[in-house]
């Protein structure tokens, strides 16, 4: 049986390339950049595509986003959590005081900003990490990239200063898509929606979000994006616990589109760790609780 192929943005040694290797039996293949990786997986070129949506200290990754609310029609089925440790690496026998300019992606420059600040060199955005890493190693100048452990060791580079990130939680979400299944609930699941408003008039987010409200559905993150029709035009992205599969989810979904907005449903998929599982068993007992309470006194009501 063939393997299944999956895009990344590479050249090999990305952060993206690094979260491919966690997925099992599958075929790895590199693409120019994120956009590419949807189009192919639109297309039927490649079976799925990993792409980066999220990183703990730059925030959404703007062409991840993009591609899935305009561009592609792709669910999300699963999310890979990495944790990021950059470095910065220069050619075998470049010292630090010698690096004239630093390479990198532009979400990989942004995270380590201090540092490069008190380092006082130009900086050049590239592609990739893993792009920034090749061409250091191709180029004569005394260039040095910022990258992974896994770039200096393909490229055959050095690290000349270790873990300059600006923060030492840094983490990036990255998301499996594909062209059409759902993934099976499993009990601790999360969903991502687009909520596209027919106009814009007051009190138009409150009556969204008392949809979710009203059924005890925890909010996981809140974003608004241009929606690229005219300024001022904004659609919501939105996560929440839960999955489609569950009938409040179901509920809540099914009357934001018939009352309220225009849903995009982007994906419902398994999270890392169980700690939306136990907010919803948390949210659930209370529910259950005040049932109970709510019974207890109308029981006493006189016929």
């Amino acid at each position: 049986m063939a393997q299944t192929r999956v895009g990344y943005l590479g050249p090999q040694g990305a952060f993206t390339h690094e979260a491919v290797a966690t997925l099992d039996d599958v075929e790895a293949v590199a693409c120019a950049s994120i956009a590419e990786v949807l189009a192919l997986v639109s297309d039927g070129t490649l079976d799925k595509g990993v792409v980066p949506i999220e990183n703990a200290i730059e925030g959404t990754v703007s062409a991840t986003i993009d591609g899935l609310v305009f561009e592609h029609d792709l669910v999300i089925e699963r999310e890979i959590v990495l944790p990021i440790h950059l470095h910065l690496l220069a050619r075998a026998g470049v010292g630090i005081d010698e690096v004239t300019k630093v390479l990198s992606y532009v979400h990989a420059l942004a995270q380590c900003r201090g540092f490069l600040e008190t380092l006082g060199v130009a900086s050049e955005q590239t592609t990739s990490t893993s792009q920034a890493a090749l061409e250091v190693a191709e180029s004569s100048e005394p260039w040095a990239a910022v990258g992974s452990s896994l770039a200096g060791e393909l490229y055959h580079l050095e690290r000349i200063a270790t873990d300059i990130e600006d923060h030492p939680d840094n983490a990036t979400r990255f998301v499996v898509v594909g062209r059409e299944g759902i993934t099976a609930p499993t009990g601790h699941d999360r969903t991502s929606i687009v909520c596209f408003q027919d106009a814009d008039r007051p009190g138009s987010l409150y009556a969204i979000l008392g949809r979710f409200a009203a059924r005890d559905i925890n909010l996981t993150k809140l974003e608004s994006r241009p929606t690229k029709l005219g300024l001022g035009d904004y659609c919501f992205i939105i996560e929440f616990d839960g999955h489609v599969g569950d009938g409040v989810v179901a509920d809540c979904l099914a009357d934001l589109q018939a009352h309220l907005t225009r849903v995009k449903f982007l994906g419902s998929y398994p999270v890392t760790g169980e700690g939306s599982h136990d907010r919803r068993q948390e949210v659930s007992e209370a529910r259950r609780s005040a049932s109970e309470w709510v019974e207890g006194i109308r029981s006493r009501i006189r016929p």
